[in-house]
């Protein structure tokens, strides 16, 4: 027979609520013995009866069971769990003569999503694990990666340094010979080089004395062609520069004497003009003064007749200053306040003529019979 047992919403030792569904193998015991106890507690059931009886002791031992069980033992070792579950319903169901031939968990879960939370809890962790595992294996494989190339480049190292070692005995023998067969090289070319300067050295005196007798001869040539010379230069060049001077001075002197002739003939002639012209000035000074005195006297003895006179002949020419300004007016027009005519207007004008004059000589033109009657029509 086949059989599901299944507890639901059983609380596991942490209080979870899980609901469980196992599946069991079970049958009859054929066995004598086993099988008078399978009828004394079937005897007159039915199968369905017989099935119903084993599947509530399942279910018993399997509620049980998760009871002392946490959520993390059930879910991840199911087997043990099944194991345990077969070992402890195996008695009780034997004693009724049936025995369990297998039994397994078909499927656990729960109600508030705890084993799907521990599920990402774990993948959580598993990723965890592999990341810091792969960081770990990246890690030693980088570590022993630095290490080989330590290892390679201290082999490398030494071996270049045996190299420039090697090299270096070799460039240092290799000075040490050119070193000595420059040595020989430099002693044979200065010894050559001494004996080259000896003989440059020979040949080089005999030459200056070669040329110390030419040099002599030379300038006794020169010294004679400088006595030549200076006799030369002082004939044609000396005794004639001597003639000239001497009459340049001559003819210097001659125009000095030329300009102080002049300049004194020059200053006689201002002096002279200057003279006449102050003699000029004071002559008609004096005529002047004459004549302004003899003016006095004539007024003096002619008294007011003569002053109004000169003022009389004097008032055309004040007038013409005075008019001067209006006659670049084109056209004058007389405003009066009264009703009266151009006439009067004129005439009143002409009256005050003889207060101004007399405010300016002060001579009176009222005591000139004309200008009272023209005052006195005017009054």
């Amino acid at each position: 027979m086949t059989l599901q047992p299944r507890c639901e919403d059983v609380e596991t030792a942490e209080g979870v609520a899980l609901t469980v569904t196992g599946v069991a193998q079970v049958k009859i015991m054929t066995e004598k013995e086993l099988l008078a106890v399978a009828c004394e507690q079937f005897l007159g059931k039915n199968v369905q009866d017989v099935k119903n009886v084993v599947l509530q002791t399942l279910e018993g031992h399997l509620r049980s069971i998760l009871g002392t069980l946490t959520v993390e033992q059930i879910y991840q070792d199911r087997d043990q769990f099944a194991k345990l579950v077969r070992e402890v319903a195996a008695p009780d169901v034997g004693r009724m003569g049936i025995e369990i031939l297998s039994f397994t968990i078909k499927d656990v879960y729960d109600k508030v999503d705890y084993l799907s939370s521990l599920g990402k809890t774990q993948t959580a962790a598993v990723r965890r694990d592999a990341d810091i595992g792969v960081a770990e294996a990246e890690r030693d494989a980088g570590i022993r990666e630095a290490e080989c190339k330590k290892e390679m480049l201290d082999v490398k190292f030494m071996a270049d340094t045996k190299i420039a070692d090697s090299r270096r005995a070799f460039e240092l023998q290799k000075a040490a010979f050119s070193e000595e067969v420059n040595i020989k090289t430099a002693e044979a070319q200065l010894a050559y080089e001494l004996q080259s300067a000896r003989e440059q050295q020979k040949i080089r005196q005999e030459e200056i004395e070669i040329e110390v007798v030419q040099r002599k001869k030379q300038i006794d040539v020169e010294e004679k062609e400088i006595i030549r010379m200076e006799k030369e230069l002082i004939a044609t060049v000396k005794r004639p520069a001597e003639a000239e001077a001497y009459r340049i001075q001559q003819i210097a002197e001659g125009e000095k004497v030329k300009q102080v002739l002049i300049a004194q003939a020059e200053a006689e002639k201002i002096r002279k003009i200057g003279e006449a012209e102050a003699f000029v000035i004071e002559a008609i000074g004096m005529a002047e003064a004459e004549r302004m005195k003899l003016k006095a006297e004539a007024l003096q003895q002619y008294g007011d007749a003569a002053q109004l006179a000169l003022v009389l002949d004097a008032l055309p020419e004040i007038a013409a200053k005075v008019a001067a300004p209006l006659s670049k007016v084109d056209e004058i027009v007389i405003l009066s306040g009264e009703s009266s005519n151009t006439t009067s207007e004129v005439t009143r004008l002409l009256a005050e003529i003889p207060a101004s004059v007399r405010a300016v000589t002060g001579v009176d033109l009222t005591k000139i019979p004309l200008i009272q009657k023209v005052t006195g029509a005017q009054a």
